[in-house]
């Protein structure tokens, strides 16, 4: 025997309300934009910073990440863009700190070894007075 739902409108609710649900909440996730303006401007701090050329590896890994960001907006995958973005501002904040750090081990290194030859300028200018 078979059975025949008397309520077959209730089960195309039921579908068309889950399909609803689904298109809503991928259409809910706005582009973005803000975050790739944050991602960019962090981006050219690594660079004014000098990360090209101190952190290289970061740097690199920051822009193909906010390349890709693009490319999944592009696609109107908005969620994936933004999580890219934010990696990729966080990958150029790498960036940027490690080139301030590198610049300061410079700085430390000049900054020893000035002192290094201060102190056998004394010392010479000691032993020359005795």
């Amino acid at each position: 025997m078979k059975t025949v739902s008397r309520y077959p409108w209730y089960r195309a609710m039921v579908w068309a309300g889950c399909a609803t649900v689904v298109v809503a909440g991928c259409a809910s996730m706005p582009a973005p934009t803000t975050q790739f303006d944050i991602s960019k401007a962090a981006v050219a701090g690594a660079v004014n910073a000098g990360a090209p050329e101190l952190a290289p590896l970061e740097m690199k890994t920051a822009r193909d990440k906010l390349d890709r960001a693009n490319l999944a907006l592009i696609a109107n995958d908005n969620e994936q863009a933004r999580v890219l973005a934010e990696q990729a501002e966080v990958d150029a904040k790498l960036a940027e700190v490690k080139a301030h750090s590198v610049k300061a081990q410079k700085a430390a290194a000049v900054s020893n070894e000035d002192t290094r030859v201060l102190r056998e300028e004394l010392d010479r200018q000691t032993n020359q007075s005795k």
